[in-house]
Formats: structure tokens, C-alpha cells, sequence
């Protein structure tokens, strides 16, 4: 798999925005202050694939042919 492939697909999509900007500009604190954003960010989407394994687990032990 490539890492592009886990790219949005949509121009509009908030992180190929993201992943876009020129941080050249940007101060060392804005820039630790991006690091902890995204960090926070990552956190997040692992409960959020977490709950989703457990819930599919869940559902597929429920419907277990």
C-alpha cells in the first residue's frame, strides 16, 4: 500500500489542506503548537478506530455464521 493511498480524495478535505501549507513561515512555537495539535489529533482517530474494531468485533460475533 502506498501512503498516498491514504490520502483524502476530496480537494476540499480539511487534512490535503493541511498537509498542503507551507510551514516555512512559521515560528518553532507555532510549529510545537502544530506537533501537539496533530498528536492530540492522532489520539483521537486511534479510539476512534479502536471503538470501531471493538464494534465490529461485537457485531460480527452476533452474526457469527
Amino acid at each position: 500500500m502506498e501512503i498516498d493511498d491514504n490520502l483524502p480524495l476530496r480537494r476540499d478535505d480539511p487534512l490535503n489542506t493541511l498537509v498542503k501549507q507551507d510551514i516555512d513561515s512559521l515560528s518553532v512555537a507555532e510549529l510545537e503548537f502544530r506537533i501537539a495539535a496533530l498528536k492530540a489529533e492522532i489520539v483521537r482517530c486511534e479510539g476512534k478506530i479502536a471503538f470501531a474494531s471493538k464494534h465490529r468485533s461485537v457485531a460480527d460475533a452476533l452474526f457469527k455464521k
